[in-house]
């Protein structure tokens, strides 16, 4: 491999994964795909973004110096272990949306014969005319560098984490987490609101706002503090869903989080000491929950 241009090959390209490859071009000798068992709508995306086509992911996998994995989370492990199967000797990136267990897990999996694996999360949209996605790294500081060489100059932009498989998974399922859930949780909360012919009175409402509750850290103590009032409220908020015929459970499951934070009622915590309380009351209610062990009885006996 010539540090300078390596050759990358993208698996499963999507539109995500066909764009950010696409960027690579600029620092690389070609970049690959495989059309066997893709879609036609796969196969124009990958010639309009300038792929090059190869007949097998064995071949792939013997020309590739570099192989970037951006597919459906839930394939991600398969896909790595084919690769692993075809013994690939180059530098692996993770870049799915995957937790950072499943993230070790890979490494684990193909570092038996990889060069190394390079953890990967992509937030934004596609580098698709004026946008530029963050791709944000971890893993093995000469391994990062060369990814973030490849995408040098591009609509990419590169951001290391550190040198650890699974910190920028941690960063991906962290964000996600607010950003899917919150967006659920508009969906429901507007469509309860159009039910009872108030829909327009709360986008007038949440209009008065323009910042995101994510970057408001100094709120998570004052969260956990009304957190006393606000379960039962979520509760009621819930039971107003299921009566409109819409889900109610992850209302249901805000709050029951909420009352995690029974004992931090009308207290002033900083944002670390509410997520410690949290963290203590989760371990309390996971030792309540474990199993019992049998009691000594020397009477018992088995078969």
């Amino acid at each position: 491999m010539t540090e300078t241009q390596p050759v990358l090959a993208v698996l499963h390209p999507g539109s995500m994964g066909a764009a950010v490859a696409a960027c690579a071009l600029t620092n690389s000798s070609r970049v690959l795909w495989c059309p066997r068992g893709r879609s036609d709508t796969t196969t124009g995306r990958a010639k309009r973004f300038g792929l090059t086509s190869v007949p097998t992911l064995d071949e792939l996998v013997a020309q590739a110096d570099v192989v970037l994995s951006l597919c459906p989370s839930a394939a991600a492990e398969g896909v790595a272990q084919e690769v692993a199967r075809l013994g690939f000797t180059g530098l692996y990136v993770e870049a799915n949306a995957i937790s950072p267990q499943r993230a070790v897990r890979i490494a684990e999996r193909l570092g038996r014969t990889a060069r190394a694996v390079v953890d990967g999360a992509v937030v934004g949209s596609p580098p698709v005319g004026a946008k530029r996605p963050r791709l944000y790294l971890s893993g093995p500081a000469e391994e990062v560098g060369l990814v973030e060489r490849l995408f040098s100059g591009t609509a990419v932009s590169t951001h290391i984490l550190g040198q650890e498989v699974g910190q920028a998974s941690a960063l991906k399922v962290s964000y996600t987490a607010f950003q899917k859930a919150s967006r659920v949780l508009a969906a429901l909360s507007y469509g309860l609101a159009r039910e009872h012919g108030v829909d327009q009175a709360l986008l007038d409402v949440a209009a008065q706002r323009a910042s995101s509750y994510l970057i408001e850290t100094d709120y998570i103590g004052k969260t956990a503090a009304r957190a006393w009032r606000w379960g039962p409220e979520l509760e009621e908020a819930a039971d107003t869903m299921a009566a409109a015929g819409l889900p109610d459970d992850l209302l249901r499951s805000a709050a029951s989080t909420l009352n995690r934070w029974d004992a931090a009622k009308d207290t002033k915590l900083s944002a670390n000491q509410a997520l410690n309380e949290l963290l203590r009351a989760e371990a309390r209610l996971s030792s309540r929950h474990a199993e019992p062990e049998w009691p000594e009885d020397p009477g018992r006996r088995i078969g």
